[in-house]
């Protein structure tokens, strides 16, 4: 079986603009995120995705892009770009970038030259209609309370344009040959550069028709399948990672192989968060037995939290409210009724939780995702509006703006958390770093058991009857050695009796994380399980 990269792959998104300042602007910039690479090395990171850094309106966190060829002046040159490409390579990081394929800014040249001209090229690079249809059932708009139509009137044009996400962002029309020819240009020019792929931005939204009023779009998934066909010609061993937040039954269209290689897992995470919220492993449990395999050439990427709202959709609406009422108690906590605007450890509190929850993700079936901060237990900042309350600017050190950068105070991109239990004094990664027992050190224990067990998060796994509800196991087997965890979700102590199911043997049981446990007896391994804690466990053949 051919190996893949990202198969193994410990992914680290990082926000330029948010991550180090190195030239005292207050923004952060591609020499500052260089000069990071070390500390990420050290983590255990070998894939970096990076979100949008291209020219844009700045509206929407650089996903409002004026021209996909240009690096925001803020960020740096592209020389410095290229310096980030190359220093991460000396040390082994790959890098993704993010490709905003689905829609452009209202500034970029082409929707203004649709919207100027009806007999233009780029008339029929956007959807536009006269008389718009009502939306489709489940096709509305995406951010409910900030934006009620997917269609907007332009007064120039005459005509109304089409937009599944902020009016800002007119949808390009992804039927129109000329528009995948655009994207495809704009994949070779950064694969030019030696990155390692992309992530589809709205992946799945590529394939809609929003002139259709039953809502089918393109059943065969051809933009997804020419881009892909196209960035993987010119780069076999690219990953495309799409985001694609859908319903169950609709997974598997997408995770062919054939359009994705690598897909973002929201429908295992709704249910780790129900998980997580309940202290019960039995709904993570179905939704493993549930989730579509992943293809020959393909990987699950799984994460706890990303760097936009988490989204609950998935689950129905007792179980959503279950998961709202703990994890996200006041208002100000939720957004647009679905989701919610926390990091990870304020909403978990407890800091063996904590690491539990990070340890199960880099146990489950997939590669793991950190966000920038999550590996130090960053908080979020209610103050900020919407989705950026989760978007504070990293805390490097207890010192001036936390070590993000040396501009005054207004001058920085957003207000660095201070007070409380997560402000910067509290929480940085320069008081982690070597600390025993601290979130950054856990985390790189867990890069460095997942990258020297590389079957773990392979296809070839089972979940192991425990005899506790609270309690999850999963197996993995390779030629060279069986890996076992185990993970009480509980805070409280449990006596799980674990199912081998043919793992491992009587002899040769190694602890990999967490404390020794007693022998196998009779195919039954007893393990007891303080509040909150986890078993790595190996058996060498």
């Amino acid at each position: 079986m051919q190996e893949y990269w990202w198969k193994h792959a410990v992914i680290y998104g990082v926000d330029v603009e948010r991550f180090f300042d190195s030239n005292k602007d207050g923004v952060g910039d591609f020499p500052g995120l260089t000069a990071k690479l070390p500390y990420l090395s050290r983590l255990g990171v070998n894939c970096i995705w990076l979100l949008p850094f291209y020219a844009s309106s700045d509206q929407d966190n650089g996903y409002d892009i004026t021209d996909y060829y240009r690096i925001a002046e803020k960020y740096g040159q592209l020389s410095e770009f290229l310096e980030f490409i190359h220093r991460a390579g000396e040390l082994g990081i790959r890098v993704v970038l993010d490709l905003v394929a689905h829609h452009t800014s209202s500034d970029h040249p082409w929707f203004q030259a649709s919207r100027h001209d009806s007999e233009s090229v780029y008339r029929d690079y956007y959807v536009w209609s006269e008389h718009p249809p009502r939306p489709a059932p489940g096709k509305a708009a995406m951010f409910p309370g900030e934006e009620n139509s997917i269609w907007t009137f332009d007064n120039v044009a005459g005509a109304f344009y089409y937009h599944r996400f902020y009016s800002f962002q007119p949808t390009l029309n992804h039927r129109n040959p000329q528009v995948l020819e655009e994207l495809k240009r704009v994949a070779d020019f950064w694969l030019s550069f030696g990155i390692a792929g992309f992530r589809i931005d709205a992946a799945s939204h590529l394939v809609e028709n929003p002139l259709d009023p039953a809502g089918q779009g393109d059943p065969s998934h051809a933009a997804l399948r020419e881009l892909y066909a196209h960035i993987t010609r010119r780069k076999p061993d690219a990953m495309v990672l799409g985001e694609v937040d859908e319903d169950e039954n609709k997974l598997a269209s997408f995770f062919d192989g054939a359009q994705l290689n690598m897909m973002f897992n929201f429908f295992l995470n709704n249910y780790l968060m129900l998980a997580l919220a309940t202290e019960d492993a039995l709904s993570l449990r179905e939704a493993l037995s549930r989730l579509p395999p992943a293809p020959e050439n393909g990987q699950w990427a799984n994460f706890l939290r990303n760097l936009d709202e988490a989204d609950l959709e998935r689950l129905d609406e007792e179980q959503r409210n279950r998961v709202l009422d703990l994890f996200a108690p006041r208002d100000e906590m939720r957004i647009y009724g679905r989701g919610i605007r926390r990091r990870l450890a304020p909403m978990l509190e407890d800091a063996a939780r904590l690491r539990m929850a990070y340890s199960l993700l880099f146990a489950l079936p997939g590669a793991p995702i950190v966000c920038y901060g999550d590996e130090i237990g960053m908080g979020e900042d209610l103050r900020i509006e919407g989705r950026n309350a989760v978007r504070s600017p990293m805390q490097w050190t207890a010192g001036r703006n936390g070590g993000f950068s040396a501009a005054p105070k207004a001058a920085l991109v957003q207000p660095m958390i201070e007070a409380g239990p997560y402000g910067f004094n509290n929480i940085n990664a320069e008081a982690q770093d070597g600390g025993e027992g601290s979130l950054l050190e856990h985390l790189r224990m867990l890069s460095e058991v997942r990258q020297k067990h590389s079957q773990i998060g392979q296809r070839d796994w089972q979940v192991l009857e425990c005899g506790q509800e609270a309690v999850l196991g999963l197996a993995w087997r390779s030629a060279e050695e069986d890996v076992l965890t185990i993970h009480n979700l509980s805070g409280k102590t449990m006596q799980a009796r674990v199912e081998l199911n043919g793992i491992g043997n009587s002899k040769g049981l190694l602890p990999l994380l967490g404390e020794e446990v007693e022998a196998p007896q009779n195919g039954v391994l007893p393990v007891t399980l303080k509040p909150y804690d986890f078993r790595w466990l190996r058996w060498p053949h």
